[in-house]
């Protein structure tokens, strides 16, 4: 298994709606075509009409962990999950415009969200590892297509019977992709310790439909009722690191999605949403879709920041740079950094088109657990040895990312935080 997750050459599932990418009027019903036939296409939209028939679904992709059709259908209709259904027609209250304080993952979080892969069964048990690490020690807040999909992810996870289902809590919140890191909320406190979610736009993919990843913010804070604080920057999750007292790091990534930006305008836009005191930018990779920083460095703490090495030919040098930057700053209150390196995996490619690249630091602090991913490749208990290391009061947990590496993220790119009500 570790020589075939280290081959160059690699043929593993997309998970990205690739078959709603915008084509030529005649070729988007045959990539639909299909891809129906390949994938869960479309299972998002036009879901299972029955208990039978997403038992069925279930068995085809290999979901029912050890149980057979009929008995999970009648699991099915027992309807084990809660759901609350979020209403798009509501519209949230503006937040007021002094600045809020953005947490960091080290503070103590209420809640941890996830958009379940529906349209991805490859994708379900790296899922269900986050879920199943997370709920001991915050509740798992699970955003599905549709309520029939709900009970699906209930009996799933109760099959599995590694995680109490109570700790999960179903909103039925469609969104049009899984990576809820990047289009989620990003909450903050205000100066009585209130949560309010600010609100960039998430606008990445020209080619992909993003109209309800984009609203999903807004209409998750309208559920939740909290105040939505407009951010006029083109960001996306993956490249905010907080410290939760001033400091914020970024990739250079934001200046290509938000052109004519300095850096000036950017340390004012975050300024005026977060009171930010320090800002940090460092290079992004070359060739890697996302340009996020959340691929290159883990702050473990407020003074201690985990980078990935610059061991590999290709982008070792962008690596070697962004490395290099932290090792130079301070943080806002005038620390300098205690940097220490990951391993880093090798670049391979999928399916002759897509390179792809593993990164360790892609890892969720919550509540005195760390997630962090694994490929099952030989670098494995290194980075894990390093975060022991790095972060001795906290409980390392892995987590298989092998599938999700393929979208170019891993842990952090498909979990989002949402801060504790407090100071």
């Amino acid at each position: 298994m570790t020589r075939a997750r280290n081959r160059f050459l690699q043929f593993n599932t997309v998970p990205y709606p690739l078959w709603r990418r915008r084509l030529p009027a005649l070729l988007a019903p045959l990539a639909q075509a299909v891809f129906s036939r390949t994938l869960a296409a479309d299972a998002d939209r036009n879901p299972p009409a029955s208990a039978q028939a997403v038992a069925r679904y279930m068995g085809r992709w290999g979901l029912l962990n050890g149980r057979d059709e009929r008995d999970t259908a009648a699991a099915l209709l027992t309807k084990p999950a809660t759901v609350e259904t979020v209403i798009p027609e509501r519209t949230p209250v503006v937040a007021p415009a002094a600045p809020v304080r953005l947490p960091a993952q080290w503070e103590p979080m209420e809640t941890i969200l996830l958009a379940w892969p529906v349209v991805y069964p490859a994708l379900w048990e790296q899922h269900a590892q986050m879920a199943e690490a997370i709920a001991p020690v915050a509740p798992v807040t699970i955003c599905v297509p549709t309520s029939q999909w709900a009970q699906a992810v209930a009996v799933y996870l109760q099959t599995r019977g590694r995680m109490a289902l109570e700790r999960a809590r179903f909103l039925h919140l469609p969104t049009d992709d899984i990576w809820v890191r990047d289009f989620g909320p990003l909450v903050g406190l205000d100066a009585s310790g209130e949560q309010v979610c600010v609100k960039a736009t998430y606008d990445p993919l020209p080619n992909f439909p993003q109209t309800r990843d984009n609203a999903m913010a807004r209409h998750w804070a309208a559920h939740e009722e909290l105040p939505v604080k407009p951010l006029d920057l083109h960001i996306e999750g993956g490249n905010i690191w907080s410290d939760g007292a001033g400091t914020i790091l970024t990739a250079e990534h934001v200046y290509e999605a938000n052109p004519g930006l300095t850096a000036d305008m950017l340390r004012d836009k975050l300024h005026e949403a977060f009171g930010t005191r320090k800002l940090i930018v460092t290079p992004s990779l070359w060739r890697e879709e996302t340009g996020h920083v959340d691929l290159l460095v883990k702050m473990a703490d407020a003074q201690t920041l985990l980078v990935s090495a610059p061991t590999v030919a290709f982008n070792g040098g962008r690596l070697r740079a962004a490395a290099d930057v932290l090792r130079r700053e301070t943080n806002a209150a005038g620390q300098p950094y205690r940097v220490l390196e990951l391993p880093t995996p090798p670049l391979y490619v999928n399916w002759l088109v897509w390179p792809v690249w593993r990164s360790y630091t892609n890892a969720l602090t919550v509540n005195g657990r760390v997630l962090v991913p694994v490929f099952g490749v030989e670098t494995d208990a290194e980075a894990l040895r390093v975060y022991a290391e790095a972060m001795p009061q906290h409980e390392i947990i892995p987590i298989d990312c092998a599938a999700g590496a393929n979208g170019g993220g891993a842990v952090h790119c498909l979990t989002k935080e949402i801060p504790a009500r407090g100071r």
